[in-house]
This record gives C-alpha cells, sequence and structure tokens, in this order.
C-alpha cells in the first residue's frame, strides 16, 4: 500500500487508470494533473522481474482560472474528468477538463538532443557567419530523461453549463462531453465545431425537472451511449436512429417502494455515476444509498442491487442540512466484471463480490501506511450496542469522504482519492 500526502487545498476531483494500467492521472482543484507511473524492479529471489510501486512521473498545470466577462462568472481551474486515449506510439494521450474546456494532451518523453548546428552553437546562439569554417553534421547525443505534456487541442465554447462528464469512444476518433442539460459529440482532430446529440432544456427554464449527471460511451458499440439524470433513470440511446438522440432506445428505471416514500425520495435516487462493463453487456449506477448493476438486455429492474450504507437512511435530515446528501459517489467495476467497488463516509470504501454475493468494508488511513499491511474490514452498527471492532453510525466523519476510484484494468490495485490523499492498494501476494 502506497499513500501520497498532497497540500491541503489541492483536492483531488479526479482519478483514472490508463488501459494497461502503467499509468495512473489524477486531477485536483488546483487545476494540476499529476501522472504516476508503475515501476518495473528485479526481484533478487526470484531472478525476474517483478511489479514496482507507483511514483511520479509528470505534474503539469492542465487549467488556469479564467473569467467569462459576458457573463460575469468566475470559471475555476479545477478538473473535473480525465480520460486516457489508447496508445498507439510512444506517447501518451489524455483529455481533461473544468467547466468549461476540454483539452488533449500528449505526453512524451525525451532522453536525447541534436547537437552540432552550423548556424548555432551547442546554447542555441546565432553562430557569426564569419565563424563558420566548415559544414557539420547535427547528430544526436543522450541527455537526462525528460517527461513532457504539452496541449495538442483546446475544445472549448461549446457548454454552458458547468461539463460533468467526458467518455471516448471505441472509435477513438470521437468524445462526448455532457453537462447538466446537453451532450455534445467532437471529433478529436476538430475543435472549433461539436454536434449536440442530446438536448434537454425545455423551452421555459421554469418547467426543468431534471439534469444529464453523467454520460459514457459504449466500450465496444461505437453508435451506443448511455446517460444518467437527477431523476434516478439512465437512458440508452443509438447515434443511429437520428441525429439527435432526444428519443432514447431504452430506458432504465427501478420503480420506487412506496414504503421507502420521504421527503428527501427524489434527491438519494439521483443517478451520481453511470459505468459500462468492460464486456459491454452490463451499466453500474451510483445514487447516494446503494449500487446497482443493470442488463442492458431487461431494463425493467436492475439485476443486483447492493446497499453502500443504508445506516444513514436514518441521518438523511442531519445529512440534508450539511449538504452532503448532495455528494455524488463514483463507481467503478473490476478488470473481469466481477466485482464493483465504490466509496462512503469516513473515509470508508465499499466492494462488491457479485459471484459471491459478499461485500467488504475497507478504511483508507493513514494508519494503514505500513507497506504489505493487510487491511482490516470494517463494520459500522445502528444500535446502542457495538461489538469492539464495530463503530458506531453516530461517530462517522462526513468530512472524510471518498468520492473518486479506479480499478486497475488487468490486476487487483485500486486507487482511492480520500479528500487531498491518494491511497494506491493491491492484492495481498501469495506467501
Amino acid at each position: 500500500m502506497i499513500v501520497f500526502f498532497l497540500p491541503t487545498a489541492d483536492i483531488i476531483s479526479t482519478v483514472d487508470f490508463n488501459h494497461d494500467g502503467e499509468l495512473l492521472a489524477t486531477g485536483d482543484k488546483g487545476g494540476r494533473v499529476v501522472i504516476f507511473q508503475r515501476e518495473d524492479l528485479f526481484d533478487q529471489q526470484q531472478q525476474q522481474q517483478a511489479r514496482g510501486e507507483y511514483n511520479v512521473y509528470s505534474t503539469f498545470q492542465s487549467h488556469e482560472p479564467e473569467f467569462d466577462y459576458l457573463k460575469s462568472l468566475e470559471i475555476e481551474e479545477k478538473i473535473n474528468k480525465i480520460k486516457w486515449l489508447p496508445r498507439h506510439n510512444n506517447a501518451h494521450f489524455l483529455l481533461s477538463t473544468n467547466d468549461k474546456t476540454i483539452k488533449l494532451w500528449k505526453v512524451s518523453e525525451r532522453d536525447r538532443r541534436w547537437t552540432g548546428f552550423n548556424l548555432k552553437d551547442d546554447d542555441g546562439l546565432i553562430r557569426e557567419n564569419n565563424s563558420i569554417q566548415s559544414l557539420r553534421i547535427p547528430h544526436s547525443t543522450p541527455m537526462e530523461l525528460m517527461v513532457e505534456a504539452s496541449p495538442r487541442r483546446i475544445f472549448a465554447n461549446a457548454h454552458t453549463y458547468h461539463i460533468n462528464s467526458i467518455s471516448v469512444n471505441s472509435d477513438v476518433e470521437t468524445y462526448i462531453s455532457a453537462d447538466d442539460l446537453r451532450i455534445n459529440l467532437w471529433h478529436l482532430g476538430i475543435t472549433d465545431q461539436s454536434f449536440n446529440i442530446v438536448d434537454i432544456k425545455p423551452a421555459n427554464m421554469e418547467e426543468l425537472t431534471e439534469v444529464i449527471t453523467a454520460a459514457e460511451f459504449h466500450p465496444k458499440q461505437c453508435n451506443l451511449f448511455v446517460y444518467s439524470s437527477s431523476k434516478g433513470t439512465i437512458r440508452l440511446c443509438d447515434m443511429r436512429a437520428a441525429a439527435l438522440c432526444d428519443q432514447h432506445a431504452k430506458i432504465f428505471e427501478e420503480p420506487e417502494d412506496p414504503s421507502n416514500r420521504s421527503f428527501f425520495s427524489e434527491i438519494i435516487s439521483s443517478i451520481s455515476d453511470v459505468k459500462f462493463s468492460h464486456s459491454g453487456r452490463y451499466l453500474i449506477s451510483r445514487d447516494y444509498l446503494s449500487v446497482k448493476v443493470w442488463d442492458l438486455h431487461m431494463d425493467s429492474t436492475p439485476v443486483e442491487t447492493f446497499q453502500v450504507h443504508e445506516y444513514l437512511r436514518s441521518k438523511l435530515c442531519s445529512l440534508y442540512e450539511n449538504d452532503c446528501i448532495f455528494d455524488k459517489f463514483e463507481c467503478v467495476w473490476n478488470g473481469n466484471d466481477s466485482a464493483i467497488m465504490t466509496g462512503s463516509y469516513n473515509n470508508f470504501f465499499r466492494m462488491f463480490d457479485r459471484t459471491s454475493k459478499r461485500d467488504l468494508t475497507l478504511e483508507a488511513s493513514k494508519e494503514n501506511m505500513k507497506p504489505l499491511q493487510v487491511l482490516k474490514p470494517r463494520k459500522v452498527c445502528t444500535g446502542t450496542k457495538r461489538k469492539k471492532d464495530e463503530m458506531s453510525v453516530d461517530s462517522l466523519d462526513f468530512n472524510r469522504k471518498i468520492l473518486h476510484t479506479a480499478w486497475h484494468p488487468k490486476e487487483n490495485i485500486i486507487a482511492v482519492a480520500a479528500t487531498n490523499n491518494l491511497y494506491i492498494f493491491q492484492e495481498k501476494p501469495p506467501s
């Protein structure tokens, strides 16, 4: 287990592994992107390559604070989402976005430099013509490894409202960006034009009943995408049907249980995140109290429902007063779609095994910093009597919360962002 302590002001706002899991990117409220790379180590006992820790690979300022003079509005530099593009050459590419502007970044290595120019000396200064006595052939010489991050495209001025999602298509030519009321389709090579494919803005804003909370492309079929709403619905859209996808192909919605109906029902049913499984057959959605698994072939009800922190149902009034009820938790699949992970309060994160139906509550804390230390499962009790290892629901710290998580696409390695600390846990190696 590795833990990185970051400055207090730099609260982590997004986490994402690249497609082979060798790189892990985080974005923060200060507009910075920090990329961690997994080191290769040599195991002397086994005499073979061993998997090492993640260390800082590159850090760069992705976004700066801006001001919209037409609307007298400050635009935060906070990174809302990062998405990696599949790698096709020695360089890495990723998309990062704040509330208004999306940028395509190229991250590349340079370990050689060119020297021996005729018109310039080794310091880059222009040589005088009379000092050139012979013709030289430039050649490359080794230099200290340098990792460079450069913006290749800037996609701006397409969203009136705050961007909450970006998702790269499986064709690796297009991507979507979603705000509260619209979803736009972009081509990665065109910055000054996008196509509006979903628009739920009513003619009269007083009639607004729901907003878009998340959107994602299907991992294998480039014509399909889903978006979730604050009303607890997920809509599957097919871009082959029409240019404007206002008419969905399927809608996934669970009927409300009348026995659980309360003042907070609409708030806690709002979906904060939706993700396709790697196979493309299933969806997971996260609302305030649970994670649901949906089969694309059955839209009437979820095939699996996992309670994340049902013990908070009795605390909804106080959670409403301190605004925690509006927290947006993310959810992720493991590499083979057999397990799900999501965050909770008190720096707890929950893991659910779909096969055995077992669930696990673990805590990301500074007390678990020892190398190879095994995390102990945590339990929360709601009654007055509690066992030695249990924690009372009244003693939970709602300021310590895990909203952003990521799972390695091939191995049991997870990244957990706990406010301004990044924790990386891996499965216990066999003894």
